[in-house]
C-alpha cells in the first residue's frame, strides 16, 4: 500500500512539474529610453524643465553677486570698523554666505521634485503603451534593455520597442 502511494504522489510531481514546464510564456524586450527619447511629449517637457532649471540658476548667481558685492566692501572699509563693528559685519557675511548655500540645496531639491512631476505625464504614457502592446501581443514578461541590469536576453525574446513606438504615433 505505501509503495502504491510512494508511486501515486512521485506520478502527481510529475505532471505538476511537466505542467509549469509546458506552459507557453511569451518574453519581450524594450529599450524605455529609446522610447522616452522618441517622444514629442519629452521634448516639450525638457523644455520646461531647463526654463526652471535657469530660473534657480539666475536666482543663485543673484545672491553670490550679492554677497561679493558686501565682501568688497567689507574688504575696502575693514581698517575703518571698529571690533565689534568688523565682527557684526563678518557675521552677517558668514550668515549670508550659509543662507546662499541652503538655498543651493533647497534649489536643487525643488529641481529634481519640478523634473519628476514635469516627466511623470510623459513616463505615464510610454508606460501605458507598453502595457496596451504587451497585452494585446501575449506576453508575459517585458525586461528593459536600458537599464543595465539585463545580463542577457535570448532570440526568443521579442523587442517591443517598434510596436511602442507604433502605439504612440512615434515615425522615428
Amino acid at each position: 500500500m505505501r509503495k502504491v502511494l510512494f508511486v501515486a504522489v512521485i506520478a502527481l510531481f510529475t505532471v505538476a512539474g511537466t505542467n509549469v514546464i509546458a506552459q507557453n510564456y511569451k518574453f519581450g524586450h524594450i529599450n524605455s529610453q529609446e522610447i522616452l527619447s522618441a517622444m514629442p511629449d519629452r521634448d516639450s517637457a525638457e523644455a520646461k524643465i531647463k526654463k526652471y532649471a535657469l530660473s534657480l540658476q539666475e536666482q543663485i548667481e543673484q545672491l553670490q553677486v550679492e554677497f561679493n558685492k558686501k565682501y568688497q566692501d567689507y574688504l575696502q572699509k575693514r581698517s575703518t570698523f571698529t571690533d565689534a563693528i568688523r565682527e557684526m559685519k563678518e557675521k552677517e557675511l558668514t550668515d549670508m554666505q550659509q543662507r546662499a548655500q541652503e538655498y543651493q540645496l533647497v534649489a536643487e531639491q525643488d529641481y529634481q521634485r519640478y523634473q519628476s512631476e514635469v516627466m511623470k505625464p510623459v513616463i505615464e504614457k510610454a508606460d501605458a503603451a507598453i502595457k496596451k502592446v504587451a497585452k494585446a501581443n501575449g506576453f508575459t514578461y517585458i525586461f528593459d534593455t536600458s537599464s543595465g541590469v539585463l545580463l542577457y536576453f535570448s532570440e526568443q525574446s521579442i523587442d517591443i520597442t517598434p510596436l511602442v513606438k507604433k502605439e504612440l504615433g512615434i515615425t522615428k
